[in-house]
């Protein structure tokens, strides 16, 4: 039986999903979370100084994406031929693409820029991706991609606290698709009893 750690911040972010396609294949995994002023000491140890870096029998590979897509061919979560797996690929790129824009503001540490980004993102660009998020998981029957649960939905929505949390406000709120779809996969059996005893954190 192999062995799993997942080294990462104690927050949920970007981890998130690595940690819930691993409950839902019920996998046991060391979920080692690391205070920030330890990272300077731990990020020489990384293979490219970042997080989330997870641990297959002592072999370290990085890049969340990657990582739950690994995971989502393993539960069957991926596509069932490569035009599927294209359209959860590119749902997945886009939703990375938006966390990007919305990060690129949320991290700006001049007020003078981080203020000249904010009316541009908050007024066009949110909406524009909400509203298409939203389009598409009506047009596949509740779901992102391909008419079926796929590890892209568990990516987003295990992804979306910490959007939200960026945002200052929850980005299904207005928009009925996203809010039903966030709903049913936190309920997957497996994964609901991880976010009940998993530590608390954005």
């Amino acid at each position: 039986m192999s062995t799993y750690k997942l080294t990462y911040f104690p927050v949920t972010a970007l981890g998130e999903p690595i940690r819930w396609l691993m409950s839902y294949l019920d996998i046991k995994f060391e979920d080692y979370r690391f205070e920030r002023e330890q990272w300077p000491s731990i990020k020489p140890t990384t293979p490219f100084g970042q997080v989330p870096v997870l641990e297959i029998d002592g072999k370290a590979v990085w890049q969340s994406v990657a990582i739950s897509r690994y995971f989502g061919k393993k539960a069957d979560l991926a596509g069932k031929d490569e035009w599927e797996s294209l359209m959860i690929d590119v749902i997945v790129d886009t939703f990375s693409d938006f966390r990007l824009a919305v990060g690129k503001w949320f991290y700006e540490s001049d007020e003078a820029t981080k203020k000249n980004l904010e009316k541009p993102l908050f007024e066009t660009t949110i909406p524009f991706y909400l509203e298409k998020f939203d389009s598409k998981i009506k047009e596949n029957g509740g779901f992102l991609a391909n008419g079926k649960l796929s590890w892209g939905d568990i990516y987003f929505v295990a992804v979306s606290g910490y959007v939200n949390h960026m945002l200052g406000f929850n980005m299904s709120e207005k928009y009925d698709n996203i809010k039903a779809l966030c709903e049913k996969v936190s309920a997957i059996p497996k994964i609901k009893e991880w976010i009940a005893k998993c530590p608390a954190g954005i």
